[in-house]
């Protein structure tokens, strides 16, 4: 029998207080919460309930009664439709500050550790236009606007090149213009897309697995290189072929040009081998007179300018005097890595992808830098205490870990290691708390950096310095 549908209160003129967690922001009726997305303190809206629990709401605006002053114009045509960058109608400042409120209510509520002053988030000089990679999926009908829906015309249901709409897997946005990846990102994809429907191209269905062309992923370096992959759902040659030549003729500035067939029912494309059609494999990213080899699975920090800035703040918690034994866990390509070797007398990278610590390798030898090792495994079965005896007691540990943290197991490790200095970077400033309590009898923070590396979005990196007791 089916679920009987709430009927969920209508609240008006309800003031919007505060930003919330997740990009939403908040304000109070009858002593409850209600969340809502797409607003800024300040607005005063009537607010459609959809979702209601003990302790909170969730709602939608159905009118703006008062724009707060805050209220920025947001600059793409997209906004609140396509789920990106759901800051643009609050300015950047705004945001900083209230990445910075995070960051501190997150560490204090959460680690309940003594903190330092927290500083000011690091903001990012390019607020546009900042991303060097981004992924545009096909679908064989677009998604239609609830208010292309309201307006009852008549419409065409079009195949679309763009971003998914959140929560729902099988609706794709067409993309118009995004403001996230500098040129020839957008008219790349613009000619992909109608060079397919001009030559009868069928584009992907995910529900019945159908249809030729699954996505695109491109990236774009520092140094002007691009780098673009055309993800098929079957080795079609012919077709593979000309779109390839399409490319090749029309973007001689794509260095790196790639296809790969997938016909699994899931996107992901890194167990599947990438063909090199034209060009090098790789595109090279550059940082401090560095150089790093990016491959087709390589991961590398998509926002280039502001990692730049993100190390830096690492490199000089760090506090490198020449001399130190550095473990970088987590290391990823060797990034960090390599940009602190030069400051320490041995560099231990771990991580958990094979192919990862293959680039952090070629990135060594790439930059002639001699005193670094990587090995790669899972960090809990890899880290112990024979693997310190092994490579020489660290004096300093970056940690960079994953959204999840540090496992526990891993912590006690490096608590009998017992290093001089920590420096954690964290993209969840959630469980860096959790990990800061677990290290909170042994060592102490002395210092605390968030840094934006995703404006117009409620995700912040943070570094957090730790020194002995």
């Amino acid at each position: 029998m089916a679920r009987k549908r709430q009927n969920y209160p209508l609240i008006p003129a309800l003031e919007i207080t505060t930003l919330a967690a997740e990009g939403k922001a908040m304000g109070r009726y009858n002593d409850q919460v209600v969340f809502v997305p797409m607003t800024v303190p300040g607005d005063v809206v009537d607010v459609q309930i959809r979702n209601k629990r003990r302790r909170f709401m969730e709602g939608v605006v159905v009118n703006y009664v008062k724009f707060s002053p805050l209220r920025s114009e947001p600059f793409c045509s997209h906004f609140g439709v396509c789920g990106g960058c759901k800051w643009q109608n609050l300015p950047y400042e705004e945001q900083l500050r209230f990445k910075t409120e995070q960051v501190r209510d997150q560490l204090s509520r959460i680690g309940k550790v003594e903190l330092p002053e927290v500083r000011p988030c690091l903001g990012s000089a390019k607020q546009q236009f900042y991303r060097n990679k981004l992924e545009f999926t096909f679908a064989d009908k677009r998604w239609l606007t609830y208010e292309e829906i309201a307006a009852g015309d008549s419409i065409e249901r079009t195949p679309a090149l763009g971003f998914h709409i959140p929560n729902c897997f099988d609706k794709v946005l067409d993309i118009e213009k995004c403001y996230l990846q500098q040129e020839p990102s957008n008219s790349i994809r613009d000619s992909i897309k109608a060079f397919c429907i001009e030559h009868g191209y069928s584009f992907h269905n995910c529900r019945e697995h159908q249809g030729l062309m699954r996505n695109i992923i491109i990236r774009t370096a520092s140094t002007g290189e691009v780098m673009v992959i055309v993800v098929f759902n079957e080795d079609a040659k012919e077709k593979i072929t000309a779109l390839m030549e399409h490319l090749k003729a029309n973007f001689p500035q794509i260095t790196s040009l790639f296809y790969v067939v997938n016909s699994k029912w899931n996107d992901s494309i890194g167990d599947l081998e990438h063909h090199c059609y034209s060009g090098k494999d790789h595109i090279i990213e550059q940082m401090e007179g560095l150089q790093f080899k990016v491959g087709p699975k390589s991961f590398y920090q998509t926002n280039s300018e502001q990692a730049y800035e993100l190390y830096k703040v690492a490199r000089d918690f760090a506090d490198l005097k020449g001399d130190e034994v550095l473990y970088d866990l987590y290391t990823g390509t060797g990034t960090i890595a390599n940009f602190c070797a030069r400051r320490a007398k041995k560099v231990v990278g771990v991580e958990y992808v094979p192919e990862a610590i293959e680039d952090a390798k070629i990135n060594s030898q790439l930059n002639s830098i001699e005193n670094t090792v990587f090995y790669a495994g899972d960090m809990k079965d890899v880290l112990s205490d024979e693997f310190v005896e092994r490579n020489g007691h660290p004096d300093v540990i970056i940690l960079d870990p994953p959204r999840a943290g540090v496992d526990e197991r891993v912590i006690d490790v490096i608590l009998r290691a017992a290093p001089q200095r920590m420096v954690y970077v964290s993209c969840n400033p959630a469980t860096q708390a959790r990990d800061l309590a677990l290290m909170d009898g042994m060592y102490r923070v002395v210092d605390v950096q968030p840094v934006d590396m995703f404006p117009h979005t409620h995700h912040v990196e943070n570094v957090v310095k730790l020194v002995k007791r």
